[in-house]
């Protein structure tokens, strides 16, 4: 409920800004404009368009852009094939394209948004967020199977993202740890975690068969820097054969 009640306060700031733009723009703020705007856009529905202006995913420049498309008699319908394909789409999030830009971290206190728990996303991540009509945005990294499932079914509902700086802050991402079963392997490879690299452990379990084991490891790290850093340590454990990060969960 307060998911969305909140929706509907930004929706509500998001259509006043709207408002203001028409009225600067001396474009008149009726229905048949909204739905041009919204086609000019390539957007949903005016909640979608109210909720991304709120969130200041649509500026001046847009609306501009739209008054001169609308004077020069330009069709403001979606063509059959205008649709970006997805490696347009993943360019655009990994910055070959500018579009505005949702930056994690800096609007906080006014956005919803959270972290997808099946890819575990973390600073230094390349990152896109999707609107959603009850969860806010919700991040996932490029390469996500569920977000290339999404970028390819719901290309309006993308918002690109960043990392603002995080420095105080924990981040949740798994390892995957292989290697050979020798006396004192787990106790070593839980010091590297805890003492030398000052590193919260959430979860910890290994399985061992015929003399070889395989353990995963969740971890709270700062970014992919500290997660690098952790894994570089963990490989030269002896008895280590190999550490990689889980990409999903």
């Amino acid at each position: 409920m307060h998911l969305k009640e909140e929706r509907k306060k930004i929706s509500a700031e998001g259509k006043e800004i709207l408002q203001k733009y028409f009225s600067k723009l001396k474009i008149e703020f009726n229905d048949d404009n909204l739905q041009e705007l919204i086609i000019f856009l390539k957007l949903h529905n005016s909640q979608d368009l109210f909720y991304r202006a709120g969130i200041k995913n649509i500026d001046l420049k847009q609306l501009q852009e739209y008054k001169k498309a609308k004077a020069r008699g330009l069709p403001l319908k979606k063509a059959e094939n205008s649709s970006n394909s997805l490696e347009e789409i993943v360019s655009s999030i990994r910055g070959d394209i500018k579009p505005d830009m949702f930056v994690i971290g800096e609007s906080l206190q006014k956005i919803n948004y959270k972290l997808s728990p099946c890819c575990h996303p973390i600073p230094g991540d390349d990152v896109v967020g999707f609107t959603t009509p009850n969860q806010g945005i919700i991040i996932h990294r490029v390469n996500c199977p569920n977000a290339i499932k999404l970028m390819s079914n719901y290309a309006y509902r993308i918002v690109k993202a960043k990392w603002t700086n995080q420095e105080m802050l924990s981040f949740l991402a798994g390892i995957k740890v292989k290697g050979f079963d020798e006396v004192g392997i787990v106790n070593n490879i839980t010091k590297i975690i805890s003492n030398e690299l000052n590193v919260n452990m959430r979860s910890l379990s290994f399985d061992s068969n015929d003399g070889v084991f395989e353990g995963t490891i969740m971890v709270f790290v700062q970014d992919t820097n500290h997660l690098t850093d952790l894994i570089k340590k963990l490989s030269k454990v002896q008895g280590v054969s190999g550490v990689t990060r889980i990409d999903t969960q």
